[in-house]
């Protein structure tokens, strides 16, 4: 089945020239079937590659899926033009009267701030909340589940001595409908400068851990009423997303070594990419078990 987005967004040709079912919303009007709706809270700054790695992943399920792009008013984006948001986004006030089946948190590069430092964390916690009661199942990436733990549990975050930067190797430590079809050892990549303490995540009585990493720690959990999903990875990368932020780091002069188990060899080309079979699953997984065979008809 399609997914549903405007046809003069990059990722619709992007996607159609992947051979992968998208539909413009003229044409799903006149199909007698309830999309699924899907808010997607976009803040990392390149907006666009974001939304094109998440759409890819969504599209791979036999649901019709409308996507809401949701970006913070409160913070202004200087990588992406203002047009491109005032075309394909909305703010939070314009969606809060809204109800959606399920919604993705993206990650974003502001790990060495406090939370309450972040400029748009008042709004962030606003969505969180809004979340909570209009939301049926709610997906938070990488920085974002470090704030949503933060904010929902208190949990806090902590400065890594090394950047996380690589394909971790992962295992299943629960069974459950997530991780249905997903092989018992499996990696996702990482890139990030702090971390969540795993005792904090298991001394909570309300989070269930369900794959863990050696080197990455507590990396898929969830809320054990099922309305929150806790991904501390980038599963949704695509091939040369860490290969970019690996060279963008060096031609700065940052200190920064080539992401782990990534490259195929020294020459730094390339890529090992043994992470999107299990991305794939994940977010069908999720749209089947934890959105569409519980969200009600009527929203």
């Amino acid at each position: 089945m399609p997914i549903i987005i405007p046809k003069d967004i990059p990722a619709f040709s992007i996607l159609k020239e992947e051979n992968i079912f998208v539909m413009a919303r003229a044409r799903a009007i006149t199909q007698d079937i309830r999309p699924i709706e899907i808010a997607i809270v976009n803040l990392m700054p390149t907006k666009v590659e974001t939304e094109t790695q998440l759409l890819r992943l969504l599209s791979n399920s036999p649901l019709q899926i409308n996507v809401t792009f949701i970006n913070t008013a409160t913070h202004e984006s200087k990588n992406v033009s203002k047009s491109h948001l005032d075309k394909f986004y909305k703010t939070f006030d314009e969606i809060k009267d809204r109800k959606f089946d399920g919604m993705i948190v993206t990650g974003a590069p502001v790990e060495h701030m406090p939370f309450e430092e972040v400029d748009y964390w008042k709004e962030l916690t606003q969505i969180f909340d809004f979340a909570d009661k209009n939301v049926t199942s709610t997906i938070y990436i990488c920085w974002g589940a470090q704030a949503g733990l933060y904010y929902h549990y208190g949990i806090q975050k902590h400065p890594l001595d090394e950047k996380l930067f690589g394909i971790f190797s992962h295992k299943k430590c629960a069974i459950d409908p997530l991780l249905k079809g997903v092989d018992d050892n499996f990696y996702i990549p990482h890139s990030r400068h702090t971390k969540v303490l795993d005792e904090d995540i298991y001394a909570c009585k309300d989070l269930e851990v369900l794959a863990s990493s050696v080197e990455a720690g507590c990396s898929i959990l969830k809320s054990k009423d099922n309305k929150k999903i806790f991904l501390t990875g980038h599963s949704e990368y695509d091939r040369d997303t860490l290969k970019n932020e690996y060279l963008r780091d060096k031609n700065k002069g940052l200190d920064i070594k080539p992401p782990k188990n990534y490259f195929v060899d020294d020459s730094l080309t390339s890529v090992d990419m043994k992470w999107i079979s299990t991305a794939n699953l994940l977010y069908t997984n999720w749209l089947n078990y934890y959105v569409y065979q519980v969200t009600p008809f009527e929203l």
